[in-house]
């Protein structure tokens, strides 16, 4: 017989981690804040060392509880799999991606018509991540981040190039029209927007166009990177983004690009699967998808 930990209390514990807060686990379980916090007391009781520990009012995993939350989501995850092998043939199966908020919104979700009109028998849903680098966790199947395809970052999981990605200088058309930018030193007349998510930024497209003197002129500055491209597309000011995340606001006329040729390369972002659990190589077949976009022109 295997000594196995409380079932439901591991399911559970495994949300808690996964979302690090014990509301938001208690709402995507439909249960109540004490019944998750009940089910974290019991599952500390089995395994006799506390998996949370209060900072503020929130209650955080500690490390060892997020390295055993992984595996845990692995566990499931597995699990899932052989359910599915196991049961209804033709059943439609559900692909869970996880994917920075600003690469979800401006790449990834406008083009999931073309995926879903040749995969009818596939519902992909997506979560998203406030940074590009935050830690793996289970429950996804296919995890969208920044980085290389090095197997040493990510021993366990195999990682497929998804899209190159350059830094340019972006802003409304409507300011373009009255305060035209068409040579690096017209930036002088207009307001520089940041984001935190992207700090250096600004610095390394200012010395690309030679205006290093202009690096210590103030910034407004945003938490993330989709809220600038918002202010930035509304008109308070100029600010570095992304290319060809892009290029669907540049199509549609609501961004532009006056300094096409001032480009800074940047780190691209990487898919990010499993080696072991990917029944019917749905998620590799979504990855190859995804490289496929990836390279196509626009």
């Amino acid at each position: 017989m295997r000594r196995l930990p409380p079932l439901n209390a591991l399911r559970i514990f495994e949300v808690a981690a996964r979302t690090g807060s014990y509301a938001e686990a208690a709402a995507e379980l439909g249960l109540t804040h004490g019944a998750v916090s009940r089910q974290i007391a019991t599952l500390e009781g089995w395994l006799g060392q506390r998996l949370f520990a209060k900072d503020g009012r929130r209650m955080v995993a500690t490390p060892m509880a997020r390295i055993f939350a992984a595996e845990v989501g692995l566990s499931f995850d597995r699990l899932a799999v052989a359910a599915e092998a196991c049961g209804r043939p033709g059943a439609r199966r559900i692909l869970r991606v996880s994917a920075p908020t600003s690469f979800a919104m401006r790449w990834l979700i406008p083009r999931l018509g073309g995926y879903h009109a040749g995969h009818p028998q596939v519902e992909v849903a997506v979560t998203t991540v406030s940074t590009v680098l935050e830690d793996l966790r289970g429950g996804v199947d296919v995890a969208i981040r920044r980085g290389v395809a090095r197997a040493d970052d990510w021993p366990q999981h195999r990682v497929v190039p998804v899209l190159d990605d350059v830094d340019t200088l972006i802003m409304s058309p409507a300011l373009f029209a009255s305060r035209p930018i068409l040579r690096p030193d017209d930036i002088a007349e207009h307001a520089l927007l940041a984001s935190e998510t992207r700090a250096g930024d600004w610095a390394d497209w200012l010395e690309a166009a030679g205006l290093q003197h202009l690096a210590g002129r103030p910034r407004r500055i945003f938490d993330h990177f989709f809220v600038t491209r918002q202010a930035v597309e509304d008109g308070l000011g100029i600010g570095i983004g992304p290319l060809p995340m892009l290029e669907i606001d540049v199509a549609a006329g609501k961004l532009m690009t006056p300094l096409p040729a001032i480009r800074v390369p940047r780190t691209g972002y990487v898919a990010i699967i499993p080696r072991q659990v990917d029944a019917g190589n749905l998620a590799a077949g979504f990855v190859d998808w995804l490289a496929a976009e990836g390279r196509e022109p626009r």
